[in-house]
């Protein structure tokens, strides 16, 4: 097992310093944040063997997160993760006016967005390790100064916990999302057809051909969709349905069964082979699944090339377009309002 090294994240960019963070716990769990786009670099998770292995895709240095073509590997997406129609929205009877920078869409914060922003570290400790970031006013086209801390804390659980606060002195759209693309069976290791999925929702919300919902939320009894039992994630990636052909595979929010602001399970993800398991937990009502449908031969660590669907995301957010969608669960965000959003990643080895 080879981590990355802290030396290859110290610089400066923006007059901010850059720094990569290990945490660790006392069963040799290990996970690592840096403070570039508040972005998980690694986690280090054991097999049924007792073999620690990384199950992130992302790169070695942070020149190649800087510079590279990264599909936001690991990042924090925000002001608003996901898609806004034609990069428009009104909010108190204003339009507001995005970056189109997907297709006809917005998408995750913009051209530059949180990913691409160093973040302030507040504390850092062995187990944890906390940061924030002021976004002004304007900033991306977004209304409002919004103060985003995030922390995240590796317990003694295995549980790699992500708790997110943001505030606001002017009614704005909020909605973070962490963007980690998992392999179970090893980060650049191949295929993830052979992986078990389950989610915990019977409903999802279709799109577009842009991949925008449409505002339909629809059973996902009887579709390709439907993950409420433990499925190969290849088995219906390929099948003849327009939502899969919209995405060239998965791309697509799920609706979850619990009360949003409460902690509910959204996800369990399996490795047969290496015995691995991954549960997320959230506060948010939905978690989109991508199968990196649009990754083919993206340079990765230890120089290995990413293929096409060699990893899976399960982003726990509110829904796409929300702030058009009147009846989805709102992303806006008032003066005097607290934004709080829980997501936990649990391993386990069976």
């Amino acid at each position: 097992m080879n981590l990355i090294s802290d030396s290859s994240f110290k610089g400066m960019h923006n007059g901010k310093p850059t720094a990569l963070y290990t945490l660790k716990n006392k069963n040799g769990l290990i996970a690592q944040i840096t403070n570039y786009g508040a972005t998980i670099v690694g986690i280090y998770i054991p097999d049924r063997n007792g073999i620690l292995t990384d199950i992130v895709q992302g790169f070695d240095t942070l020149e190649e997160y800087m510079t590279g073509n990264s599909p936001y590997m690991g990042v924090i997406c925000g002001r608003c993760a996901n898609r806004i129609a034609k990069g428009k929205f009104t909010l108190l009877d204003k339009t507001y006016t995005l970056a189109v920078n997907n297709g006809p869409n917005h998408l995750h914060g913009g051209i530059t967005g949180f990913s691409k922003m160093v973040w302030d570290v507040v504390h850092a400790a062995e187990s944890a390790v906390q940061m924030q970031y002021l976004s002004m006013d304007g900033e991306e086209g977004y209304p409002g100064a919004l103060q985003v801390k995030i922390t995240y804390t590796l317990t003694d659980s295995n549980e790699l916990r992500l708790d997110y606060l943001a505030t606001t002195d002017k009614s704005t759209v909020v909605n973070l999302a962490s963007h980690s693309y998992f392999n179970l069976a090893g980060e650049g290791t191949g295929s993830i057809y052979e992986q078990e999925l389950m989610i915990n929702g019977a409903f999802y919300t279709p799109t577009d051909e842009t991949s925008v919902p449409t505002g339909e939320i629809r059973s996902v009894k009887g579709t390709p969709m439907d993950f409420t039992v433990p499925k190969k994630i290849g088995k219906d990636i390929d099948s003849d349905n327009e939502q899969l052909k919209f995405g060239a595979g998965y791309d697509h929010n799920w609706v979850l069964r619990h009360r949003t602001g409460s902690l509910g399970l959204a996800a369990v993800a399996k490795d047969p082979q290496s015995g691995r398991v991954m549960e997320i937990y959230t506060t948010q009502p939905g978690v989109q699944l991508y199968t990196a449908n649009w990754i083919d031969g993206e340079k990765g660590k230890g120089g290995k090339k990413y293929g096409r669907r060699w990893a899976f995301c399960l982003e726990t957010q509110h829904f796409a377009d929300a702030v058009n969608k009147p009846h989805f669960p709102s992303t806006i965000l008032n003066p005097g309002e607290e934004y709080r959003h829980s997501c936990i990643h649990r391993f386990l080895v069976q």
